[in-house]
């Protein structure tokens, strides 16, 4: 048996998925201006210094989107070389599992910098 097609238009089927926060097919995160703005603020912070993902968030002009800065920073483009490991969760903390690979190279390439790690928080 066949399937029966859809009586509904492409534009009303992604709209649940727009209100959810997913992209529409053919935009690209390199044409999303909050993206750029916080790839922006992720690459002004000067080596030897940390940020916070709220404080990338506000310097984005995004103040509450500390999440937002997160998912910016997990979808970069490598290219970017952007310094991910400068950005650290609230109160100094590393945000990813003391047991994972990211969390050995951010605590490395952080204390490359001079900037002190303990018990993985960096010490402000």
């Amino acid at each position: 048996m066949a399937a029966r097609p859809s009586k509904r238009t492409l534009p009303e089927l992604l709209t649940p998925l727009a209100s959810r926060g997913a992209r529409r097919p053919g935009k690209g995160p390199d044409e999303n201006p909050e993206l750029q703005a916080l790839w922006n603020a992720v690459a002004m912070i000067p080596s030897g210094q940390v940020s916070t993902y709220g404080e990338i968030a506000r310097a984005a002009g995004l103040p509450g989107r500390a999440r937002q800065a997160g998912y910016a920073l997990r979808i970069s483009p490598p290219q970017l070389g952007l310094p991910w490991h400068r950005v650290v969760g609230a109160g100094g903390k590393i945000a990813f599992p003391k047991t994972s690979r990211h969390f050995r190279e951010q605590v490395r390439l952080l204390r490359s910098e001079g900037i002190v790690v303990k018990d993985g928080r960096v010490l402000r």
